[in-house]
């Protein structure tokens, strides 16, 4: 059984996608205006937005880390559109790093984008969906978040943290009518992925993770997690003992 609404057509769904202008963002953008979605995008990079949108789909530039320009987009969205029916939280960064490499100012502009970045967004979403009694709301996370693993030593704290938020706005929000998504996914040919200097296990590309992201927010899944050959796997190692988890992570990641 689902545990949100299944969702049969995007035709005419109003959709803010914030994280848009590159990688899975642009991906999923394009997949959803092919679908007849409305569209609004939102990143910092106004020049890749509006390319992107071609005319098809409002542009609303604006910085997850600044609530100011993120109500400005919010207002902008819902005057353009008639209000938001799905809003997507994609906008996040990496940076492989290992504990001897750790810099605390590196460190928490990376948790500003991708976790307080995210709050950020969902504090003026989760408001504005329960007060309507509908609409989806779906955050990007990442496997990562399942347990520790090497070079991922902030980013994967991110965004556990991320799957912990996420878990815990679905039982508040299911109540009120609104459904929420978690989207972790494993390897995804992007950017950020290209900083990778690791052979990354079970890639693959970012139309592929939009095909997976759509067909799992039209189920009404919860947890959207691909591809299932490598998550799988990650969420099997993650039930066990650390003293077995350990050495598996160590043997399997050559790290």
């Amino acid at each position: 059984m689902s545990l949100n609404p299944e969702l049969a057509d995007w035709t005419g769904q109003r959709v803010w996608l914030i994280g848009a202008s590159s990688g899975i963002g642009e991906a999923t953008a394009r997949l959803l205006m092919q679908r007849g979605a409305r569209v609004a995008l939102t990143s910092r990079n106004e020049a890749a937005l509006k390319r992107l949108a071609d005319g098809k789909a409002v542009v609303a530039t604006a910085d997850i880390t600044d609530r100011a320009s993120l109500h400005a987009a919010f207002d902008d969205i819902c005057t353009a559109l008639g209000g938001i029916d799905v809003a997507i939280i994609n906008a996040g960064t990496h940076q492989p790093v290992r504990a001897w490499e750790l810099d605390a100012v590196a460190a928490e502009k990376l948790v500003q984008v991708n976790l307080v970045g995210a709050m950020n967004v969902s504090a003026l979403l989760a408001p504005y969906f329960a007060q309507s009694g509908g609409g989806r709301l779906a955050i990007t996370a990442s496997v990562a978040g399942y347990g520790g693993l090497p070079t991922g030593l902030v980013y994967g704290a991110t965004k556990a943290a991320l799957i912990n938020f996420a878990e815990t706005l679905y039982l508040d929000l299911a109540p009120k009518g609104v459904a929420v998504h978690l989207i972790n996914p494993g390897f995804v040919k992007t950017p950020l992925t290209d900083l990778n200097d690791f052979k990354m296990p079970a890639l693959i590309e970012a139309d592929e993770a939009a095909r997976e992201i759509l067909a799992g927010i039209e189920r009404g899944a919860f947890e959207i997690h691909f591809p299932k050959r490598f998550t799988r796997v990650l969420k099997l190692l993650n039930l066990l003992p650390y003293r077995l988890y350990f050495p598996l992570v160590r043997r399997i990641t050559g790290l």
